[in-house]
């Protein structure tokens, strides 16, 4: 493994690159910096899987383009003559591990991701239909609440409705009741006239009884003889005369 002396000797050169990139960031004209902010952050190129093509461009520009594997190589060397980096049996564990590694990520990578992206996708769709479920039982639920709200604005018109109902029956009510006042009234007053009109009839009855009465009393028998007899001759005249007008 790496000691402190290996990990301070690699940090050398990031330094390096840090430095340098700050200062060309610096250098670089204010246009130049917006259309960066503008575009897309992408990561850099590397090379060998985990080296920075940073690096690699720093090392050509100190010492050319076999500048980095020299360096690479010596370092390797290095660390491996000075016993920095110990090559114990658990280096070649390691490194069987890790050609088993690599042989198992070509080999079976492709399949254990098709197989992983199918999973992914299956528990993606679940996910899929659970939510548009669950938005269809909240989109059913709005339409249920929509539904009672106007039903609940029915139920006002109702209640007006009712109103003028009972209003309507109060005033049928009141007018009912006026009339049948208004039929008591008439019937009693109808009654106190009839009885006028009887009381009137029965004293005009025993006003003229009592007349013809004291009439009769006050004719005598000879009166009434001679009254007769000259009404029977009226009478015979007036047949006279009409059987011979003149």
């Amino acid at each position: 493994m790496f000691s402190r002396a290996a990990l301070l000797t690699a940090q050398r050169p990031l330094s390096l690159v840090a430095s340098r990139s700050a200062a060309a960031a610096a250098a670089q004209p204010a246009s130049g910096a917006v259309e960066r902010r503008q575009r897309p952050e992408h990561p850099g190129k590397v090379r060998l899987g985990f080296i920075p093509e940073e690096w690699f461009q720093f090392f050509y520009n100190k010492t050319g383009v076999t500048g980095p594997y020299t360096f690479g190589v010596g370092l390797i060397t290095y660390l491996c003559s000075k016993e920095i980096y110990v090559m114990e049996h658990e280096y070649y564990s390691g490194l069987s591990l890790g050609i088993m590694a690599i042989i198992a990520v070509k080999k079976l990578g492709p399949a254990v991701a098709r197989w992983a992206d199918g999973e992914i996708d299956k528990i993606e769709g679940e996910w899929k239909e659970g939510r548009e479920a669950e938005l269809k039982v909240l989109a059913d639920a709005i339409e249920a609440e929509k539904k009672e709200q106007w039903r609940a604005d029915g139920a006002l018109l109702l209640m007006d409705a009712k109103k003028e109902n009972i209003a309507l029956q109060l005033e049928a009510a009141f007018r009912e009741r006026a009339m049948n006042v208004y039929s008591e009234v008439k019937r009693r007053l109808d009654y106190q006239v009839e009885c006028r009109h009887v009381e009137r009839r029965l004293s005009q009855k025993h006003m003229v009884n009592w007349i013809v009465a004291n009439v009769l009393s006050s004719i005598s028998p000879q009166q009434e003889k001679e009254t007769l007899n000259k009404c029977i001759g009226d009478l015979t005249a007036l047949s006279l005369r009409v059987k011979n007008p003149a």
